[in-house]
């Protein structure tokens, strides 16, 4: 097993980062967090393979090496930063071990407490999404195939509240909404230490999905929210993120992650002075991926497409043709008409060069 991190707040909080192979080739974290008298439990895993195994390690690590009360009747809250099960599917296990009080974000809670609605709902939708995109029929059913793996080994839970009922504050912990990656991200202050959940890694750009598919996501909410947290900046001086290692200088990463949506909505500009498919941006733009990484690739695609289609930047080529069939494949063009510069929120015109993101935005 990894090392679990330790790190502390200037308020004296104490934040053990627990790592958890939450899939086969993902690592992700759960941060157990002591301040005061409260004993949080930041995220909980997938429950998946040896997830919940890593999970009791951790805790073990923290009593045993660190001297702390971590055993399951020492907690007092269970955490979710946000509806993705990665993130959550270990809940299950949690609430049969101890009795904290779980909460997670009125917008991600139907993802817990009504799973099964849920996933019949966007199964619906992303069905629909990949005839749009301009899948074949076989290619569209190949995709939902991989989607649906393991998706049926979590059921719905209960939760004990929501952030928007107890006004955001949990304690002395501060939760943010940030949607965009998820319709219920939050990321939490300790103090000048944030937990970012999905919202800002350090290297990986976190996966958009367009609106289309769940409100409050899509990447204008997204960089809405990543506008919103930049005030945060300056008074945060460590993040840590549900994958990959620790920020240090969370503005120049959000401007590092704000760069690259602007460079790759300019690249699509560019491609679309000729109708193209959803599909066939996706594979311009990410060219060799394969598996569960092509749906990754068509839902960035997709998102960014819908971020210029809803400002104006494009028009759909083929509306004619498809008759008022929905879902039809849609060809897009740059609409030549657009007001240009294209600009996202917040991002400043001297934006430095080496801002650039060197990660691989389809793996979370």
């Amino acid at each position: 097993m990894r090392p679990v991190g330790v790190y502390g707040s200037s308020g004296g909080a104490r934040i053990y980062r627990i790592p958890l192979d939450v899939f086969p080739d993902m690592v992700g974290y759960a941060h157990l967090v002591y301040r005061n008298d409260l004993v949080a439990l930041v995220d909980v895993g997938s429950g998946f393979g040896v997830s919940n195994e890593h999970l009791e390690a951790g805790l073990a690590i923290v009593r045993e090496e660190y001297g702390e009360k971590a055993a399951w009747a020492d907690l007092t809250h269970v955490l979710i930063t946000h509806g993705h099960i990665d993130h959550y599917g270990g809940i299950r296990y949690v609430r049969e071990q101890c009795k904290a009080l779980i909460g997670v974000h009125e917008l991600d809670q139907p993802m817990l407490t009504h799973y099964e609605e849920r996933l019949s709902l966007s199964t619906q939708r992303l069905r629909a999404f990949l005839h749009l995109a301009g899948l074949e029929a076989d290619q569209v059913e190949e995709i939902m195939d991989l989607y649906l793996i393991n998706k049926h080994l979590f059921s719905s839970t209960d939760v004990d509240f929501t952030y928007e009922a107890v006004g955001m504050e949990i304690g002395p912990l501060r939760l943010l909404h940030m949607p965009g990656h998820c319709p219920g991200e939050v990321v939490i202050l300790v103090d000048d230490v944030l937990l970012s959940g999905d919202h800002v890694l350090e290297t990986i750009s976190p996966h958009q999905t367009p609106e289309h598919l769940a409100l409050n996501m899509g990447l204008g909410n997204y960089l809405d929210s990543l506008h919103r947290l930049l005030p945060y900046a300056d008074d945060i001086h460590l993040t840590l993120g549900g994958h990959e290692g620790p920020i240090t200088d969370l503005k120049a990463r959000i401007r590092g992650i704000q760069k690259l949506h602007h460079e790759r909505l300019n690249h699509m500009l560019s491609l679309l002075g000729k109708p193209m498919m959803i599909v066939e941006i996706a594979r311009e733009i990410f060219p060799d991926v394969q598996g569960y990484h092509e749906l990754l690739a068509l839902e960035e695609a997709g998102a960014h497409v819908e971020y210029l289609e809803q400002r104006g930047f494009l028009q759909v080529e083929n509306l004619e043709e498809t008759n008022g069939q929905y879902p039809e494949p849609m060809l897009y063009r740059r609409d030549e008409g657009a007001v240009l510069p294209l600009q996202i929120p917040g991002l400043a015109a001297d934006c430095p060069e080496d801002m650039k993101q060197t990660g691989d935005p389809l793996n979370v």
